[in-house]
């Protein structure tokens, strides 16, 4: 199956399986947090959870491709996602198979971006929000889209001392930044940043 969505401006087409999530169109969760996520050139990415690749693939149509990686714990994803890659002609990302970080050597993200399996227990987005803080640079960013709000408003507050959250409809958009300065972060914790529109 294949299905065409636009993001930043640029038409993309998805080979897809319905073996994978939102196989029959664009996750609209999804599409909201890249909305969110202000996308620089220069930006190191990681794509948690690619899927099929929509997420990696439209940030490489504005950062440096060689910058990106994708990875998924599923054999199935990540065939898809470099299908697609050759598909939207972004061949220099990088797409493994990974169990969260387990494969990921970097640690030197400027953004990571993921929509975890919410619909299962909470330890699966835990690991990736603890393990990905330390992914990060300082002043590094995480994004994270999901339609449950107070477990993730409580962890990202707790790993990162504060949090953003934006919503549309069911979807909550979390955005958490790595801070540079320790006394910075404490004062994150009094002081919550979040922005619910």
């Amino acid at each position: 199956m294949n299905i065409h969505t636009e993001v930043f401006g640029v038409e993309l087409t998805f080979k897809t399986s319905e073996k994978l999530f939102s196989y029959k169109g664009a996750d609209k969760g999804t599409l909201f947090m890249l909305n969110k996520c202000n996308i620089n050139k220069d930006d190191i990415i990681l794509d948690l959870g690619c899927g099929y690749g929509l997420v990696g693939i439209s940030c490489a149509k504005i950062a440096k491709e060689e910058n990106i990686i994708m990875c998924d714990n599923d054999p199935l994803a990540v065939q898809y996602a470099k299908i697609n890659s050759q598909l939207n002609n972004v061949s220099n990302v990088t797409v493994i198979q990974s169990d969260a970080y387990e494969s990921i050597d970097r640690d030197d993200f400027t953004l990571i971006l993921s929509n975890p399996p919410y619909h299962a227990d909470f330890s699966v987005p835990k690991r990736f929000i603890e393990q990905g803080y330390k992914k990060l640079i300082p002043e590094g960013r995480m994004l994270m889209v999901t339609k449950r709000l107070e477990w993730y408003k409580k962890k990202f507050i707790s790993v990162f001392g504060g949090v953003k959250i934006f919503r549309m409809d069911d979807y909550f958009v979390f955005l958490g930044i790595k801070s540079s300065d320790l006394k910075i972060k404490k004062n994150k914790n009094i002081n919550i940043q979040q922005e619910i529109s």
